[in-house]
């Protein structure tokens, strides 16, 4: 809830008489429910109103809880509303009932009058999440004639320690925002006006949302590469790759097709053969670590001992590899074979010519 400070003229029921402390409360709390700010927005005041011209029971309005931690005696509700010099509540002639004076009617809600109050609105943030609407009105007491205050809240309806007040005019508005190192108790408050935060937050907005669209479309290049790169896999050839790729394609007419796709080929030579090499090591360790996580390692006997007679520093690459047919009149596609040497023939191990020195080199094995 907040309240209404609108100074207008002396009131119509009262005589100028001076207010307690108490009795301007009151009179506050009741002039903010049926004010200008509040009143368009209160669905059940709205609809009370509607019910007998306007007038609304005392017994109704002590169910309010600001106005009932005030007080809930008729009289001094009634005595505090007679002294008031607004001139925007009347009382029943029965003192029974209370309403919004006929002659003081709601301005129109139209986009003139928006302008008009987002002009002499300011936003104040630095308040404690503990602040309480009582303790924001008194820091704003000596800061200017206020006719609204609002506490922002979250989805949760807990206090973000920022408000909009809205000031009786601009003059007064700017006067506010133009107090300098203005504090609440120990915390400097951040002061601007209510426009220029908007603009403000406004232009964060978007810049969030370049910064997210380039954000996704960096994910999307990403996975794009990832996807292209699993496209893509490495040969090694026992003999010169040059010739027998050479070979190959002039064997099938220079197009080279996997499993009746078309395919790039490119000859890897110096830095980037290097590189090409590095990496295929890297990803065959790093399958074999994911193979034999959590078990022995496929080969071992007992207490993970290797056995007699296995070769040491070398690493077999798993799975298949491609070899072409280097004569003439071979097949239309690339045959396939096993990697392993286990089950080729003992003749052609032994007929088989040594690696070439650089592939002994970057991979550390002969194969």
């Amino acid at each position: 809830m907040f309240f209404s400070t609108e100074l207008v003229k002396m009131a119509e029921n009262g005589d100028g008489e001076n207010m307690s402390l108490l009795e301007n409360k009151i009179c506050q709390q009741i002039e903010y429910y049926f004010g200008n700010h509040n009143l368009p927005r209160d669905k059940f005041l709205k609809e009370q109103i509607k019910l007998d011209d306007g007038w609304v029971p005392l017994e109704v309005m002590i169910k309010f809880n600001r106005l009932s931690h005030l007080s809930t005696d008729f009289s001094v509700i009634v005595e505090a509303l007679r002294k008031s010099k607004t001139g925007l509540m009347e009382i029943s002639e029965d003192k029974t009932k209370i309403r919004r004076s006929p002659n003081k009617p709601l301005p129109e809600l139209n986009d003139q009058y928006k302008a008009a109050i987002r002009n002499r609105s300011v936003y104040v943030k630095g308040f404690p999440l503990d602040a309480t609407l009582d303790d924001i009105k008194e820091w704003l007491e000596d800061k200017g004639p206020v006719e609204n205050i609002q506490m922002r809240r979250t989805l949760q309806k807990t206090f973000k320690g920022s408000i909009f007040a809205v000031f009786d005019s601009v003059e007064s508005a700017k006067k506010f925002t133009e107090i300098p190192n203005q504090k609440y108790k120990d915390t400097e408050l951040i002061i601007l006006f209510k426009e220029e935060y908007c603009t403000k937050k406004n232009e964060e907005r978007k810049q969030y949302k370049v910064e997210a669209k380039a954000r996704a479309k960096q994910e999307k290049e990403e996975k794009q590469k990832q996807a292209a790169d699993a496209e893509m896999g490495i040969i090694l050839f026992k003999d010169i790759a040059k010739e027998a790729l050479e070979k190959a394609k002039a064997a099938h007419n220079g197009n080279l097709q996997l499993r009746n796709k078309d395919v790039t080929w490119e000859l890897l030579e110096g830095d980037a053969e290097k590189e090409a090499l590095k990496k295929l090591l890297e990803d065959q360790q790093e399958l074999l670590k994911q193979k034999t996580k959590g078990r022995k390692i496929k080969g071992k006997g007992r207490g993970g001992k290797t056995p007699q007679g296995a070769q040491k520093g070398r690493i077999q690459f798993q799975g298949k590899k491609i070899k072409f047919d280097n004569e003439e009149g071979g097949e239309d596609h690339a045959k396939t074979e096993p990697a392993s040497p286990k089950k080729r023939p003992l003749e052609e191990m032994e007929k088989e010519e040594p690696a070439p020195k650089q592939l002994k080199t970057e991979n550390g094995g002969g194969d």
